[in-house]
């Protein structure tokens, strides 16, 4: 198995064990730490959270170049450019640590917290700050290997990391262990994490960091690819950050929670996608870098949209179907309208995922300026005019505001990839659909019919899920599917691939 695909599987994996152990670890956690300390911890987090969006996209900027230079055979020019990229990163983590300083020094601000909340709140922060300082060129290391295509010892890694974390968490809070414990243990597993994968790309990959000339024309360039990935990230963070902030105003805490819950299941429906989409952005560079055609462009992002579609589908239409038992079951009745967020959210995100190959032909290219101006200017409008819905209709007013201008900017988008790259976009959408459009109508309409299944527990749930993920992969398979596409599903699976070969 190729180390795309084996990275693929393991961000599966990866996933998985992510999603399913957080949704069992926080409400542990709540237990063992108490409402007030789990709020102290996650507003903490919060903060954090803002300051690392300073990583200014240079991870994907390294992906991009390394993937570039070792495309030219240009080893020099490769260890010149990770010179220079490490040397900003001293630079934005000597700003970070001064940034740190100065809101450790400002954190009384928080006057809702007591002395003893914030005596413990500027210890965790003063400890994330050199966490973050850390880990933002330790990143560097990661993306190194994702442009070497070495996908397979980074994400095997990550998996032993969170769950070696997880299970260390349990044990601390078992034993009387508080926040600061966590934040801690945190520090240590990452500073380990990143000496190994340090040691992976010297010793195994060989890569090196050598700045034989500081050139302001390559930081240029640097930063003139990186900045608009830096600022589609930011779209992400005020589109769902702005929706809390706005019924915090409008309605209440409780209205922020619903809203709060349905972006949390919407934003594990995008990851699945990612597992497949995250590990192309070397080979997007590599096609342009030997100017590959409009058409083969476009067979691969067809190729790779129909695995993602695939994927995708069987999580949406699952959720579609049983996705209101599971939150009455997960969260309550009052997270009712959160499974009608998930769901529009899901519907929202379909379209960019199954397209994220001419995401990563934008980043190759340099064009990522008008899909980060495109998005920005429309999500900004769907937005405000969620907020304005907000006031009739709550949490999924905002969503379909919010949604609306998420749906407009994929319309542009598709018209830019169209004129601008030459992708051949009505092509892409005839061959994406062929087979599986119909293939999920049919599983649709019976997993309608497993719905009536009686019962209403766990139990019962678990049986629909079961039976239509049986259904959904069983139908795919032999009708939805072409000929490629099945030979690589027994390519990956150890136990077909033996019958096949038998």
């Amino acid at each position: 198995m190729s180390q795309l695909k084996k990275g693929a599987a393991l961000s599966y994996v990866t996933i998985i064990l992510t999603n399913g152990i957080g949704l069992l670890l926080t409400p542990f956690m709540i237990r063992h730490l108490g409402d007030s300390e789990y709020g102290l911890y996650t507003l903490i987090g919060s903060l954090i959270g803002s300051i690392s969006v300073l990583d200014f996209g240079l991870n994907n900027t390294i992906v991009r170049f390394v993937a570039k230079y070792r495309a030219l055979k240009d080893k020099a020019a490769e260890e010149n450019f990770l010179g220079t990229v490490m040397l900003i990163y001293g630079v934005i983590s000597t700003l970070i640590i001064a940034l740190g300083i100065g809101l450790y020094f400002n954190l009384d601000a928080l006057e809702s917290l007591k002395p003893e909340e914030l005596g413990k709140a500027k210890t965790m922060f003063a400890i994330l700050i050199f966490n973050l300082s850390i880990t933002l060129p330790g990143g560097a290391f990661t993306a190194i290997c994702s442009a070497y295509e070495h996908f397979v010892y980074p994400r095997a890694l990550n998996i032993i990391k969170y769950c070696v974390r997880s299970l260390m968490v349990v044990g601390l809070l078992i034993y009387g262990g508080d926040a600061v414990s966590i934040v801690i243990l945190d520090t240590v597993v990452n500073v380990i994490v990143i000496s190994m994968n340090a040691y992976y790309v010297f010793r195994i990959l060989r890569a090196r960091f050598r700045l034989e000339t500081f050139e302001m024309t390559l930081v240029k360039q640097i930063f003139t690819y990186s900045v608009w990935i830096f600022i589609f990230a930011m779209v992400g963070q005020f589109q769902w950050r702005m929706g809390q902030i706005i019924l915090g105003k409008t309605a209440g805490l409780t209205e922020v929670a619903i809203y709060g819950v349905g972006i949390l299941l919407g934003t594990y429906y995008g990851a699945f996608s990612t597992a497949i989409s995250g590990v192309f952005l070397p080979r997007a560079t590599k096609m342009t870098v030997h100017e590959a055609k409009p058409a083969e462009l476009t067979d691969m992002m067809t190729r790779i949209g129909r695995f993602s579609l695939i994927v995708l589908l069987l999580i949406f239409g699952g959720f579609l179907l049983y996705g209101q038992q599971f939150v009455l079951l997960w969260v309550g009745a009052t997270y009712e309208d959160s499974w009608i967020i998930a769901i529009i959210i899901m519907f929202s995100y379909t379209l960019p995922l199954v397209q994220s190959f001419a995401n990563s032909i934008l980043e190759a290219r340099s064009m990522f300026a008008f899909k980060a101006i495109t998005y920005i200017s429309l999500i900004a409008i769907g937005t405000a005019i969620g907020a304005w819905l907000s006031l009739d209709h709550g949490p999924v007013g905002i969503i379909y505001g919010s949604a609306g201008g998420w749906l407009l900017s994929q319309v542009v988008m598709n018209v830019f990839y169209s004129r601008t790259i030459g992708l051949e976009i009505l092509r892409f959408f005839k061959e994406l659909l062929s087979r599986i459009s119909v293939v999920f109508a049919i599983v649709l309409l019976i997993g309608k019919a497993i719905d009536y299944i009686p019962g209403s527990g766990w139990l019962n749930l678990c049986v629909k899920i079961a039976l239509f993920g049986a259904l959904y992969c069983g139908l795919i398979y032999k009708f939805g599917m072409n000929a490629s596409e099945r030979s690589v599903v027994h390519g990956s699976i150890p136990f077909l691939k033996k019958k096949t070969n038998a």
